[in-house]
């Protein structure tokens, strides 16, 4: 039975962190290792972790906080070696069978190529009662939407050795997100799995990073406030840039054309006009697109 870590990063999680571990530890999988790093947390996050250190077979750290996207690359780094490893929140709830179900399709894959599997998932609220189930049928998976988006998230996703090694091989600086780093290289250099079966109870509440599963309104208010006031896009460029550093010789001549093309910044209106008119889908739905193509004319990415 091939050997899975399971890697999760921890801050203030004390009021949910419980269930979260709990629903590893019932996994129906039965080769797993779990690995938490507490980031430093101010609550009583560090002591549960030690009361579970006692009963239980998990290895823990606790860090000072380096925020979540550090912190997972910690893990990376520090976990050593195994089959496959799978990143893990702190505050949601896994089905029992959700390691077993993707080792048996990353198994039917070619493993000598780093590979990414990501399920669908149902929102639930903070008491953990089901919302709504996440709509996703055929997702764009692609390198030009990875330059943009995280279709895969931290929770729900699974990846080999392959993978691991080739990202802590080149540990990124400037990285948005341990998930959306290891679905850019996967869609890059290897094969990123779909399973719309559902695999997660996301829990959807005040203190969530992501914004999945947010009303329509509140979802606009966030973009917002992401996009224009935080230098979102400026951040993404940076992403890209380290990205063309690391990988670019190594990459299919399209996707070094594409790197090429939005690795450029400022207001060019001829720059603009050629990203408007790129052929290809970036995102998963038509609002989004037309969004997208909107910022790429005024040079905000």
């Amino acid at each position: 039975m091939k050997q899975v870590k399971v890697l999760l990063s921890a801050y203030n999680g004390a009021e949910y962190i419980k269930q979260q571990i709990d629903s590893i530890l019932a996994q129906t999988y039965e080769n797993i290792e779990l690995y938490v790093r507490d980031d430093g947390s101010k609550d009583a996050t560090a002591s549960i972790l030690k009361e579970y250190e006692k009963t239980h077979k998990i290895h823990v750290t606790y860090g000072e906080n380096v925020g979540f996207v550090h912190s997972f690359e910690k893990l990376m780094q520090e976990s050593g070696d195994a089959d496959y490893y799978a990143f893990c929140d702190q505050d949601d709830v896994w089905l029992p069978e959700k390691i077993a179900m993707a080792v048996d399709l990353l198994e039917k894959e070619d493993n000598h190529q780093p590979l990414l599997y990501f399920s669908n998932y149902d929102y639930y609220d903070g008491n953990l009662n089901f919302q709504e189930h996440h709509k996703m049928e055929n997702p764009n998976i692609s390198f030009r939407n990875a330059l943009v988006d995280c279709v895969s998230l931290g929770f729900n996703s699974v990846f080999n050795k392959c993978a691991r090694d080739m990202v802590v091989e080149k540990m990124p600086e400037h990285s948005l997100g341990h998930d959306w780093w290891m679905y850019m290289v996967c869609v890059a250099f290897g094969k990123v799995v779909y399973d719309n079966r559902v695999t997660v109870k996301y829990r959807r509440h005040s203190e969530n990073v992501s914004s999945a599963g947010m009303s329509f309104i509140r979802f606009q208010i966030w973009r917002f406030k992401k996009f224009f006031l935080n230098g979102y896009f400026k951040k993404v460029r940076i992403q890209i840039q380290e990205f063309k550093d690391l990988y670019y010789n190594s990459l299919k001549s399209e996707n070094q054309k594409l790197m090429d093309l939005f690795s450029e910044s400022g207001f060019h209106p001829i720059l603009g006009v050629r990203k408007v008119f790129c052929p290809g889908r970036f995102r998963q739905g038509t609002v989004d697109e037309i969004f997208l193509r909107i910022i790429f004319l005024i040079g905000q990415l």
